[in-house]
């Protein structure tokens, strides 16, 4: 199982990331957190990298349900979702969704799959609506 539903653009990275949280609110998901690994690691240990952005996506309803499931799911949540400039290619950006799977293989938890697909078919979509997909 891979661990990400991904997707490679010929685009900006400003506007990847914008493209990416339009995405992700058209299937219901809003940006809890956000973590600009470039700017924290250049700032905390002057090291460079290539534009990299972690975003923290919630689909409320989907998150309640999990965690009426699993109370501990918690510790997985919210959904991570990276934008990143390609290091091999800086005109390639690439956009990666955790796949939710791995919340149900993580805590071998049945009850979960049913919530763990409508997340992956929502991740899916976003991910797709941003161009050709793999993974």
């Amino acid at each position: 199982m891979s661990i990400a539903i991904s997707t490679a653009l010929q685009s900006s990275f400003a506007d990847a990331v914008t493209r990416t949280r339009e995405a992700l609110a058209g299937q219901g998901f809003g940006v809890l957190t956000e973590i600009d690994m470039k700017a924290t690691l250049k700032a905390k240990l002057d090291q460079d990298m290539e534009n990299y952005l972690i975003l923290g996506a919630c689909n409320p309803p989907l998150a309640h349900r999990a965690v009426d499931i699993d109370r501990q799911i918690g510790l997985l949540l919210p959904c991570n979702v990276v934008v990143r400039t390609d290091p091999d290619d800086d005109t390639r950006v690439l956009v990666e969704a955790m796949n939710p799977q791995l919340l149900v293989q993580v805590t071998g938890d049945p009850a979960l799959q049913e919530v763990a697909d409508e997340v992956t078919a929502k991740l899916r979509a976003a991910i797709q609506a941003l161009g050709p997909t793999s993974g």
